[in-house]
């Protein structure tokens, strides 16, 4: 699939241009609620990026406002694994 036709975590879903940009660095999300959305790590650090994230979603275990916990995966830093969801 070409990358810039894929969603972007975070774009509204009447977002005029929700998809990757040019010149920008992604992560690909893997399993959970937000599996196949790609978060926008530019301008993060190598040490943030292995980091991982909490994403804020409304579809997961714990509904509206609830996160789900994604972890870099070892080997490979253009993907993030999905750990399960939290309040």
């Amino acid at each position: 699939m070409d990358e810039l036709r894929r969603r972007v975590y975070g774009a509204d879903h009447d977002d005029p241009a929700p998809y990757a940009e040019p010149g920008r660095e992604y992560v690909e999300l893997v399993g959970g609620p937000l599996d196949g959305l790609l978060v926008d790590v530019t301008g993060l650090t190598a040490q943030e990026r292995t980091a991982g994230a909490m994403l804020i979603t409304n579809h997961g275990q714990f509904g509206p406002g609830g996160r789900a916990d994604y972890e870099a995966r070892c080997g490979d830093p253009g993907r993030w694994d999905w750990a399960g969801d939290v309040p």
